[in-house]
């Protein structure tokens, strides 16, 4: 990576959402669906759909710094999925949703605990987050056919259902 790219990886709910989301952020110079926070070797989705690996749905998000910063990259994560809800989100549950953020390093881990800091001062949840913020170990990306998953299979329910609404509702998506 070149001295502009940051790389982080998050987790809030389905990788499916994130991903589609982070597609349409200007700044972002790629984004890849996996796995991490769990125990098991080279997870596949159906061993981690079960929840006994530990591990959650993540992307991996690669960034230019020169176009976006690693706190507005924060931001979006924390507009595009509900950081109070223990291992849900919305129809989805299981630990595999959970919020997660996995730092690379010190100083993703300081910025990831003050804009989390940041967004409970400023009261927008009624509940507290429960996002948890830990050390990236291993990502292990997801099968291929999850990556763009929400531009290949536009017309599968869940993504009109799910994603659609979630890009609308974010200012991410034209009608």
């Amino acid at each position: 990576m070149t001295d502009n790219i940051e790389r982080i990886v998050i987790g809030g709910g389905c990788f499916w959402c994130i991903e589609a989301v982070y597609k349409r952020i200007k700044g972002v110079t790629s984004t890849r669906p996996g796995y991490a926070g769990g125990v098991a070797e080279n997870p596949d989705y159906k061993q981690v759909c079960t929840g006994e690996t530990g591990h959650a749905e993540v992307v991996e998000i690669c960034y230019d710094k020169t176009f976006i910063s690693s706190g507005a990259i924060l931001e979006i994560f924390w507009r595009a999925h509900d950081p109070t809800t223990i291992n849900r989100q919305g129809n989805d549950v299981g630990s595999q949703y959970r919020s997660i953020i996995l730092y690379a390093d010190e100083n993703q881990k300081e910025l990831a605990e003050i804009s989390l800091k940041d967004l409970i001062d400023a009261g927008t949840h009624k509940n507290l987050p429960v996002t948890q913020i830990l050390p990236l170990e291993t990502f292990w990306p997801a099968e291929a056919y999850h990556k763009d998953y929400f531009k290949s299979n536009r017309g599968q329910s869940y993504c009109q259902l799910v994603i659609e609404p979630k890009l609308h509702k974010l200012l991410l998506m034209e009608d």
